[in-house]
């Protein structure tokens, strides 16, 4: 029974110690696969002035619905236009 569990625990140990210690390797390509502070500067530039466009797109397709809605009132008929004394 004391075997077994020194070799248990001698087992623990050697995993314990294969896991443990700084893995350069993975703290390199976890830094390379992080984005630079400059592309993300230039998404997030992206983002600003696509969403204003699209913010004047809409303002300017509003203007142009209420402008041709107003060009669409009734005109007056041609006797209206005559009557020049009812207004």
């Amino acid at each position: 029974m004391k075997r077994l569990g020194f070799a248990i625990g001698g087992a623990a140990a050697l995993a314990l110690a294969g896991c443990s210690g700084g893995n350069q390797d993975a703290v390199n390509n976890a830094e390379l696969n992080q984005p630079a502070a400059e592309d993300l500067n230039g998404l997030a530039n992206d983002a600003a002035n696509n969403a204003e466009d699209q913010a004047l797109g809409n303002q300017q397709q509003q203007l142009d619905q209420n402008a041709a809605a107003d060009e669409n009132g009734t005109n007056p008929s041609e006797a209206q236009e005559q009557n020049v004394d009812a207004m």
